[in-house]
């Protein structure tokens, strides 16, 4: 039987797509032959999962400016916001939900991206 088994990527329009990827590269450490690639064989947590969650409005987005948020998942929170700091990014916020650690920072087009450490496989 046909199924879904995973997220393949993530596509939208960028003012400039090529700073865009430089961005990714040098900001968040991903690059691939077609853009920020994350290969599956990576992914070391316990029960990985790719989540599409739905909003009646956009106030989790914010300060976006589009009307989706790009997830993504780390092994060290901590590590990655310094990272992100040192390459001069700002970021948002951070929180420790016990489920999970987050934090928060803006692509150069004003996506939203919320960095996420799994902190306990989901129940």
């Amino acid at each position: 039987m046909a199924k879904v088994t995973g997220l393949g990527g993530v596509f939208y329009v960028a003012k400039d797509p090529a700073a865009t990827r430089q961005w990714y590269r040098d900001v968040l450490g991903i690059d691939g032959e077609y853009g920020p690639q994350m290969l599956w064989s990576e992914e070391t947590g316990e029960q990985p999962y790719s989540l599409i969650s739905h909003f009646t409005d956009t106030e989790y987005m914010k300060p976006g400016t589009a009307n989706f948020m790009i997830n993504l998942r780390v092994d060290d929170l901590d590590g990655m916001i310094a990272k992100v700091k040192a390459a001069g990014v700002e970021i948002l916020d951070s929180v420790d939900e016990g489920y999970g650690k987050f934090a928060w920072l803006l692509d150069p087009n004003g996506v939203k991206i919320e960095l996420w450490q799994q902190c306990a496989p989901p129940e």
